[in-house]
């Protein structure tokens, strides 16, 4: 037999109200009266109905998680942790691809009035301010990832400590001259840096991404120069491929980065009132076999 609310109600001696502020967590229960609800709800293993549960909180118990396409590693890793922390937390995950910009515009406007998840957690598609007017207007909570926007918690790396960390590496390693590899491409109408270019005439390098480091190495291996005898280099990201072809990189929190974002979008459901912050994440310098003092022959 499935026991209903009001069963346990009526061992815990209270009305289903108390028992639906208790199972909800509402801080506003005597903890003698919390205790007889909980004890009852163990007697009878009692399960709350989600879809009851929901309509009557009016929420879907469900996060939204916008990303913009699958290919690029850094979004990949960083969405696996998103995804991690919402199973922890109990929570469905809502996956809406954008492709385009046009697209993206799209979820924009019409998922904070659908209310087909309980707030958005953006990654790497800073929003228009006249867009985050619009989802405090519909007190849509959302929290961006990897992106940032004055008028929503934004949660960020401090790109340019990193730089700075990256660049004074290879400084101390007796470097001089020092190249900025941050080509652009398009891909699906968005702008995201990659390596594009051939390295031609850096004799040091400093990548913008991980995926763009890939490209230099690669570009030296055709032009015949030696890593990291005749050139050193570092990327940015730290994602998995960094590690499996050995190359330094500014290695971003990116465990981190997803745990942070749908902890402080959890916040944002259960107190709206909250107020908007910025979040800074330091990166930290792996050396591995791309960097090294140069070989004067």
């Amino acid at each position: 037999m499935e026991h209903t609310i009001h069963d346990v109600a009526k061992i815990a001696g209270v009305g289903i109200g108390t028992v639906s502020r208790v199972l909800n967590n509402n801080p506003n229960v005597k903890a003698s009266t919390r205790e007889k609800v909980l004890s009852a709800v163990s007697q009878l293993d009692y399960q709350p109905n989600p879809i009851a549960r929901s309509m009557i909180l009016r929420r879907t118990n469900s996060i939204g998680v916008m990303v913009p396409f699958f290919t690029r590693p850094f979004t990949i890793e960083v969405l696996r942790s998103v995804e991690a922390a919402i199973y922890r937390a109990g929570r469905e995950l809502v996956l809406y691809n954008v492709e385009t910009n046009a697209q993206r515009d799209t979820y924009f406007s019409e998922l904070p009035m659908r209310r087909r998840v309980d707030g958005l957690l953006i990654i790497s598609l800073p929003p228009a301010i006249a867009t985050a007017l619009r989802f405090q207007q519909v007190n849509m909570p959302v929290v961006l990832v990897d992106a940032y926007n004055p008028l929503l918690t934004s949660l960020v790396v401090n790109n340019v400590e990193g730089a700075y960390q990256a660049v004074n590496c290879l400084i101390e390693h007796g470097h001089r001259r020092i190249g900025f590899i941050n080509g652009i491409i398009n891909q699906g109408n968005f702008k995201f840096n990659q390596a594009n270019d051939r390295l031609i005439g850096f004799h040091r390098a400093f990548a913008a991404s991980d995926i763009q480091a890939v490209g230099v190495l690669e570009a030296a291996r055709e032009l015949g120069i030696k890593i990291p005898k005749e050139l050193s280099l570092i990327g940015f990201d730290g994602i998995e491929l960094s590690e499996l072809l050995d190359f330094s990189t500014m290695q971003q929190p990116i465990q981190e980065m997803g745990a942070i974002g749908v902890e402080k979008l959890i916040e944002r459901i259960e107190q709206p009132e909250l107020s908007s912050e910025l979040i800074r994440l330091d990166t930290i310098l792996v050396e591995r076999r791309t960097t090294a003092r140069p070989h004067l022959d």
